[in-house]
């Protein structure tokens, strides 16, 4: 998403305290971005303002803080905590002399390194060029000079700006005709595995929460899972067996963060509807973090911007190596599981978490009969928390 300078991976981060909770947690999880994106922390500038400079974002004094540790760490790229208007990153790179990014640039960049699937790598780069249109307003001034009319890229008195903006659109056209193409083949196998009367799960949760981890354990998939954020961005589907239940499609899905930009969410859509349409969402929580509780309302926020709100959900506390906790099922006045205390990494638990996948299955697909629309309904009422 932004090019590297030669000595290419150190930055300084900048983070500002604007009133808002979980400013420590927002702290880490920058520090965190930027190592999954191959970047070395050299520095950390903190500050608190009660609202963003308009051209600076900072204050002019903490813009000199910033310029004085680039100076004297010898780091070439600036990285800012929070979303920047154009015009902010413009100044801000005229003011300190170097490359700055702010969050959404940085989650792009790791989402473009990351992504593997050829659907993957359309949706990501759909996500950069609508970015990317936003910095053509105001941010790339030396493109504002005219164009003559020779040549097929532009007519007469056509700047280069409207140029970028128009390749920027005909490339967006494309991008979203063929994840259309991709959508609709996708829509193909869901019925498919609906005509099958396979009782679909989906993986959510918030990134380094152990999806991947508990996916495999789950599946023996395979699927790659690393202690970083965003290390697993396309969607895996296996089947699992389970006794009493049958054939179950587990699908492990893109974990989420807070402030996650609107044109991913937009991008992801597609990659996201196997939680749309799932018959049972298993929100995994990393149970060891003390800011569990914020991170499942980032979830559930998403979840319902993605229209997935609806959608009957199980908590599955996971990492409970890390913090002591007991594996174990926790049910609710309906006498159903509504929460599962397990380790994905040692798997104690995990029977746990199967017992409640084929409840759940059963509770949906009654043996004798076709599900009703109520038993979906029910099975809402008691796995969501």
């Amino acid at each position: 998403m932004f090019d590297r300078p030669a000595n290419g991976t150190a930055a300084v981060l900048v983070g500002l305290d604007l009133g808002e909770p979980g400013y420590a947690e927002s702290l880490e999880e920058i520090r965190l971005l930027a190592d999954s994106a191959g970047i070395a922390t050299r520095a950390l500038i903190r500050g608190r303002r009660a609202r963003p400079d308009p051209a600076l974002f900072a204050g002019k004094g903490k813009v000199e803080e910033v310029a004085r540790a680039l100076a004297d760490t010898g780091a070439s790229l600036a990285i800012f905590n929070h979303e920047l208007s154009p015009a902010q990153e413009r100044n801000l790179e005229r003011a300190i002399g170097c490359r700055v990014v702010d969050r959404t640039s940085l989650i792009l960049d790791i989402f473009a390194q990351r992504a593997r699937s050829h659907e993957g790598k359309l949706q990501v780069e759909l996500a950069q060029l609508e970015h990317a249109a936003t910095r053509l307003v105001r941010g790339w001034t030396h493109l504002e000079r005219q164009r003559g009319g020779r040549g097929f890229l532009g007519g007469m008195g056509e700047t280069q700006l409207e140029v970028d903006r128009r390749l920027i659109a005909n490339r967006v056209k494309v991008l979203k005709d063929k994840l259309g193409k991709l959508g609709r083949r996708r829509e193909v196998q869901r019925r498919a595995r609906e005509r099958g009367r396979a009782f679909s799960v989906s993986l959510v949760g918030y990134t380094n929460a152990g999806k991947s981890t508990l996916f495999n354990t789950l599946t023996h998939a395979g699927a790659l899972a690393e202690d970083r954020l965003f290390a697993t961005l396309d969607t895996t589907t296996r089947r699992l067996y389970l006794p009493e239940a049958g054939n179950v499609a587990i699908s492990d899905t893109v974990g989420f963060i807070r402030d996650l930009p609107h044109t991913l969410v937009a991008a992801f859509r597609a990659t996201l509807e196997e939680a749309i349409h799932a018959d049972l969402l298993l929100h995994v929580v990393d149970a060891a973090s003390d800011a569990r509780e914020a991170q499942i309302l980032e979830v559930d926020k998403v979840l319902a911007e993605i229209g997935a709100n609806a959608v009957p959900r199980l908590l599955v506390w996971n990492k409970i190596d890390r913090n002591g906790l007991q594996p174990g099922v926790d049910r609710n006045e309906y006498d159903r599981i509504c929460r599962v205390r397990l380790s994905a990494k040692t798997g104690d638990g995990v029977d746990g978490l199967r017992r409640a996948l084929i409840e759940a299955a059963a509770s949906r697909t009654p043996p004798a009969s076709p599900p009703k629309p109520t038993d979906s309904k029910k099975l809402g009422q008691a796995a969501t928390t």
